[in-house]
């Protein structure tokens, strides 16, 4: 056995930006669940934003030892430590470049994460950018909501999208936010896309809110809608198999770290789908269970 050190390596790094200025990492704070098994929430969250160079730091609403999908789960409500996790961030004086919230199970919990955004969301300056704020109203799916989501909980969650500078519904949940009815198997122009849209940017007036209607059916694509100053396009991608838990998560990570790296959103979005349609080819070739997710890890190293 040979045992060979290297050292005294002539390593050579500029840390300033093109303007002379020292280079600092940004920051996300990911508001979700953490879920044990199952590949969703801020499990898959947390390595995809790290993996695209962002600190990523977790706020947790509850924590469950497998999600809702399978039979038999553990769950701790968090709702009710919170508050005191907040104060802590606020006496260590953190600052995040990003925020991006998901599932949220109650009303007091979307009171919460308002309280939050109102203390960690700053605004935009001269001499920096402000906060940006990326809403996941996860609310449901196929034109059905999930059995937590009340009516008065619904009508919270329209609270938390007037603050939202990017949104990203489905179609079930963009629907539901409007109080439309959702379209007949889920099939829907893209003039009526764009007309959806323009209702939910009028939830925050005078604004420049981002948004992206996912998992549009497109026979044997799936799209997703793609709202910026008034302007829709939809970009389609092929679908690959079945439904898997956690590809909203996967998406939605992906596009929040790439809005914060001022990728452009046509950009961010194609890079989620195809980082979501490599990792299904790999997840289906291997047989995995829908309830598992997809196996994102396999690509994780090639994720900018």
């Amino acid at each position: 056995m040979h045992l060979i050190l290297y050292g005294n390596l002539d390593i050579n790094i500029d840390f300033d930006n093109d303007y002379g200025e020292k280079m600092k990492q940004q920051r996300m704070a990911i508001v979700n669940d953490i879920t044990g098994f199952g590949r969703c929430s801020t499990v898959v969250e947390l390595p995809l934003i790290s993996a695209m160079k962002i600190q990523a730091c977790p706020l947790p609403t509850a924590i469950l030892s497998a999600h809702t999908g399978f039979a038999d789960y553990y769950m701790d409500d968090y709702t009710e430590h919170m508050k005191p996790y907040m104060a802590n961030w606020q006496a260590l004086k953190l600052r995040f470049d990003g925020i991006l919230t998901g599932f949220l199970g109650s009303e007091k919990q979307i009171d919460i994460v308002m309280e939050f955004i109102k203390n960690f969301k700053r605004p935009a300056s001269e001499i920096e950018k402000g906060t940006l704020l990326v809403v996941d109203p996860v609310m449901g799916d196929g034109g059905k909501l999930y059995s937590s989501y009340t009516y008065q909980l619904c009508r919270q969650m329209k609270k938390l999208v007037t603050c939202a500078d990017v949104l990203t519904p489905n179609l079930t949940e963009a629907c539901n936010l409007l109080d439309l009815p959702y379209p007949q198997n889920g099939i829907i122009s893209d003039e009526d896309l764009f007309s959806i849209c323009n209702k939910l940017a009028a939830f925050r007036p005078n604004s420049t809110m981002k948004i992206i209607i996912t998992g549009i059916e497109r026979g044997e694509n799936i799209g997703n809608f793609i709202y910026e100053q008034g302007q829709g396009s939809m970009l389609e991608f092929a679908r690959i198999g079945g439904e898997h838990s956690g590809t909203g998560d996967v998406f939605v990570a992906i596009v929040a770290a790439s809005l914060l790296k001022n990728e452009p959103i046509e950009y961010a979005v194609a890079k989620a789908a195809r980082f979501i349609n490599k990792s299904l080819l790999f997840t289906e070739k291997i047989g995995l269970p829908r309830n598992e997710g997809i196996c994102f890890e396999e690509y994780l190293t090639e994720l900018r």
